[in-house]
């Protein structure tokens, strides 16, 4: 099956990569709408979070929005295969970068830049691509398949930029940022674990990765934000913040404090275009359980205490 698997995906790379963009934007915005109907699962995640953080929507705004969102899941996927084989030339016309010269100008420093699953984020990784002084580089995790993986890091590195598996290159991560002058990008939006922060996004407690700032603080190097927006078929643009301070008066601040205004900025991109984010990541899932478990022991106690009340008999003296 892997070796199935492994010549479909080739074949699938193929054929796309001799499309024209826009066609295969179309393409993939008809089966992102395919989706929608036949995947309930993810659909009900998307559904539950829309209504969950957008309240002020109607309900037939937050189907809308659901619907949009699959057409451009659909659209980012096959429109992310194809960019990746694009030169900077080929995609000039697609793709507009504000804020380039932010971190480039720390080029020979490095800088951290917290990226979001915002629009086709695979095109983060030609943020800067035309400054020779800049060395960028983002994490990955990595596919179980190793043919699979090698074809999807062999695609990604067309662009130049160097990639790091998070769970099996983690030394190898840390040995170039001491040597400087890495410019590494971090998706951080998404569901942190247990070790992650419990912090509020879209007005709701959920795990929240404290990677952009710890590593910001750890290697002492100036730390951005970065969100990919759709601008119409096949174009999108990508807006780099201004920088985040990790000190204050030449002081360190709290990584909470810190991670809290990543937060707020991938917060205002949501709530400019919601169907730009990953609606179908379920990223406030533990919170969820853990309430509902702590509400479930509160109920199990106070109806035990009543019980108890009952059997004690009263005190008659």
């Amino acid at each position: 099956m892997e070796a199935f698997w492994y010549y479909a995906a080739v074949l699938l790379a193929k054929t796309i990569g001799a499309l024209p963009l826009r066609f295969v934007a179309r393409v993939g915005r008809l089966g992102g709408g395919m989706a929608y109907w036949l995947d309930a699962r993810h659909r009900r995640v998307a559904t539950e979070n829309f209504r969950r953080c957008m309240p002020e929507m109607s309900s037939a705004a937050r189907r809308a929005a659901v619907r949009e969102h699959y057409r451009r899941l659909g659209e980012n996927y096959t429109a992310g295969i194809k960019t990746a084989m694009m030169s900077r030339e080929e995609l000039r016309p697609h793709l507009e970068i504000i804020g380039e010269e932010r971190v480039a100008a720390h080029g020979t420093r490095g800088a951290i830049v917290a990226l979001g699953h915002f629009g086709n984020f695979e095109l983060y990784t030609r943020m800067c691509s035309e400054i020779p002084s800049v060395r960028r580089a983002a994490t990955y995790r990595g596919l179980k398949q190793p043919r699979l993986d090698g074809i999807v890091r062999r695609l990604r590195c067309q662009s130049g930029c160097l990639f790091f598996d998070r769970k099996r290159e983690g030394r190898a991560l840390r040995a170039a940022l001491s040597e400087g002058g890495l410019s590494l990008g971090l998706l951080s939006d998404l569901y942190a674990g247990r070790k992650g922060l419990n912090l509020r996004f879209l007005n709701h407690e959920c795990s929240v990765s404290q990677a952009p700032a710890l590593f910001a603080m750890r290697y002492n190097l100036p730390l951005f934000t970065a969100v990919c927006f759709r601008v119409g078929l096949a174009r999108w643009r990508i807006e780099i913040s201004e920088e985040i301070p990790t000190r204050v008066n030449g002081r360190r601040r709290e990584i909470a404090e810190v991670t809290a205004e990543i937060n707020a900025a991938f917060e205002t991109a949501v709530r400019r275009d919601p169907p730009n984010w990953f609606w179908v990541h379920d990223r406030w899932r533990f919170v969820k359980r853990d309430r509902a478990a702590a509400l479930a022991s509160r109920a199990t106690g106070a109806v035990g205490l009543g019980a108890l009340r009952q059997e004690t008999p009263p005190d008659r003296r």
